[in-house]
């Protein structure tokens, strides 16, 4: 027996088709939003590479470009030009000051050695004359007048007494001493001289040893 109920038919299901409608427009709306911006993007770097390779195929930029470092290099190199030249000059100036003061310092030293000379003459002129107390005491000045020439340009008489010292003492010989310790002093032979730190002549001298034990 059929199951159809009374006062109506059997209810009908909705066709599928009207179904799907809905829901592809739903798809369509909800899309990637991002769409639209990657095509602006593409539209705005295809724009940019098309401006660079205008600007490249043009040979009026280029020319532009070449002649501007050609001009940057230029530049740059008479820079270099210049201070060569300025530090050439610098260098020619300083040897020349240095010569310049070389020779004033050798005519001040021959200006105080003139003095000295006439002294010598003035000795000389004494013993000729067979004044030997003149001929002595001239001879004194002079001695005094040449130390007080060095002395005056820095020059120092090396100490030779105390211990032996060969920075500044050169040893002509040993000998036994009584009265000196071993490794000092005991004669100056010819005296030393130093300016400053630097060694003119160092001082000759005899240096003491120890004396040997006599055995009985």
């Amino acid at each position: 027996m059929s199951g159809s109920q009374p006062g109506g038919g059997e209810r009908s299901s909705p066709p599928l088709d009207n179904l799907s409608t809905p829901v592809d427009e739903a798809e369509t709306s909800t899309s990637d939003p991002t769409a639209g911006a990657d095509h602006e993007t593409s539209d705005a770097t295809d724009a940019a590479a098309r401006l660079v390779d205008g600007e490249r195929s043009s040979p009026s930029t280029l020319q532009a470009r070449l002649e501007e470092a050609e001009g940057a290099r230029d530049k740059h190199l008479d820079d270099l030009r210049r201070v060569a030249a300025d530090f050439d000059n610098y260098r020619k100036r300083v040897v020349r000051e240095q010569a310049q003061l070389f020779a004033r310092s050798g005519e001040r030293v021959v200006a105080k050695l003139i003095p000295v000379l006439d002294d010598l003459e003035r000795a000389l002129e004494a013993a000729e004359h067979h004044e030997e107390a003149k001929v002595l005491e001239g001879v004194r000045m002079t001695k005094d007048a040449l130390a007080g020439v060095l002395v005056s340009e820095g020059v120092e008489e090396i100490a030779a007494e105390g211990p032996f010292d060969p920075h500044v003492h050169e040893a002509l010989m040993a000998q036994p001493a009584e009265d000196v310790e071993p490794g000092h002093v005991v004669q100056v032979v010819q005296r030393g001289y130093r300016i400053g730190d630097a060694v003119l002549r160092p001082a000759r001298v005899i240096v003491a040893e120890q004396p040997e034990v006599s055995e009985e």
